[in-house]
């Protein structure tokens, strides 16, 4: 029987993959408090549905930066999808654009951000890394704008690699000259990291005339900041619980960043998200859409490019019946008044 939900297709994808992969894929920094309560901070949230709302017609559909989508339900960026399955990205960006929605690539994609985009058949941002020198970064800003990305997540939550005590175990990493491999012209020794700090944004900005969204924040101090600095969107992540360990779950971070944007910018979140419910949980306290990084890797390494569709699929069933159970026709009904904190 195929999988009816996200959780079964957790326990399949780790029966098929390399315990080591798995590892690399499942685990956290630390005690992974922050990787668990991503997860159960959406208990604390309890939903007040309305009555006698007229829900025949349920429409999923909604617009990230101006591009339609059916469904506010992403793929995130993740890293090595090769590992789950010979395909990788491939597979991954040809199952999120036949369910209808937009695929964030990874600057540690096992493909290249051209093969990624030769094989999607919906919208792709592309995730930037700037851990090393500036010229790297906008080689790499330059080939997602030539290959037909539309907009640049920069992830700003990685001064230091978290310590992720599962992967020490193992010997998965990205070398440089695999990302040297990426870039035409750049000698090895040009490889450095280099600090990341809120000039770099602008640097950025003023290298590219692509929407620039910033991944990682977690506080409406450094959320009033990205405004400051120009950026067109927020992403609230707490990188999967990876970073740094007791930091806030995403879900929670959520409502204060999204008051101090005040609708300046558009407001996402990732972690956590495993259930159509929490997708209207995340709606409901302000998010535009959510994006989905681990269960699209466990459809990915259950069932390749299906895998993934069906995934997202089974999400967007979830979230539409829960929509309709709470009242909600459209996603522009869904506002904070139907949830609250316990």
């Amino acid at each position: 029987m195929d999988p009816i939900n996200v959780f079964e297709y957790e326990a399949l994808a780790k029966q098929l993959m390399d315990p080591v992969y798995w590892d690399y894929y499942a685990g956290g920094s630390d005690d992974e408090v922050t990787l668990q309560v991503n997860r159960t901070d959406f208990n604390r949230i309890r939903l007040r549905p309305r009555m006698l709302v007229d829900v025949s017609h349920c429409d999923t559909r909604t617009t990230v930066l101006g591009q339609l989508i059916e469904m506010p339900i992403m793929v995130a960026p993740t890293a090595l999808h090769g590992l789950g399955h010979t395909e990788g990205e491939y597979a991954t960006a040809q199952g999120a654009g036949a369910a209808g929605t937009l695929m964030t690539a990874s600057t540690e994609s096992t493909r290249t951000l051209e093969e990624i985009a030769q094989a999607a058949s919906g919208p792709l941002w592309f995730q930037l890394y700037i851990f090393h020198s500036l010229k790297l970064a906008a080689e790499l800003v330059r080939r997602a704008e030539a290959a037909g990305y539309q907009a640049i997540v920069v992830t700003v939550d990685l001064p230091i690699l978290g310590n992720r005590e599962r992967s020490k175990r193992h010997t998965i990493s990205i070398p440089l000259s695999a990302l040297k491999e990426m870039v035409t012209g750049v000698e090895e020794e040009e490889l450095r990291r280099e600090p990341m700090t809120w000039e770099t944004i602008d640097w950025l900005r003023s290298i590219t005339h692509l929407p620039i969204l910033l991944k990682g924040i977690l506080t409406a101090e450094d959320a009033v900041l990205a405004l400051e600095h120009g950026v067109d969107g927020i992403i609230v992540s707490n990188h999967g619980g990876r970073q740094l360990d007791g930091a806030v779950s995403s879900i929670e971070a959520l409502p204060e960043i999204v008051e101090a944007v005040g609708g300046r910018c558009e407001v996402y979140m990732d972690g956590g998200i495993r259930r159509g419910t929490d997708v209207l949980k995340a709606l409901a306290l302000g998010a535009r859409a959510v994006l989905v990084g681990r269960p699209i890797l466990w459809g990915l390494a259950v069932d390749g490019s299906k895998g993934v569709q069906q995934v997202l699929k089974i999400l967007q069933t979830e979230l539409e019946r829960a929509m309709k159970l709470a009242g909600c026709p459209t996603v522009a009904s869904i506002n904070r008044a139907l949830v609250k904190w316990t």
